[in-house]
């Protein structure tokens, strides 16, 4: 069984670090930061790098707003 902890806190670090020795627990600690950093910079550039296929299928949204709104009925009442 694997568990991935991440924290940035070192004292509890510390304790996790200490009660899995007691309990005879193989650790394996990761600079997360790397790896994260990567991800981020990889979906960065996979947003900025997209490219529609075809026009919107939304279409005009002013002009859906607009023919949405034409037939409601406001009632005030005072």
């Amino acid at each position: 069984m694997e568990l991935i902890l991440k924290t940035n806190n070192e004292n509890s670090i510390a304790k996790i670090i200490a009660l899995a020795k007691k309990l005879d627990v193989i650790i394996e600690q990761r600079d997360v930061m790397v790896e994260h950093k990567n991800e981020k910079e990889e979906l960065k550039k996979r947003i900025l790098n997209f490219k529609a296929s075809g026009p919107s299928s939304f279409g005009d949204a002013a002009e859906w707003e607009h023919n949405e709104r034409a037939d409601r009925d406001i009632s005030f009442s005072i």
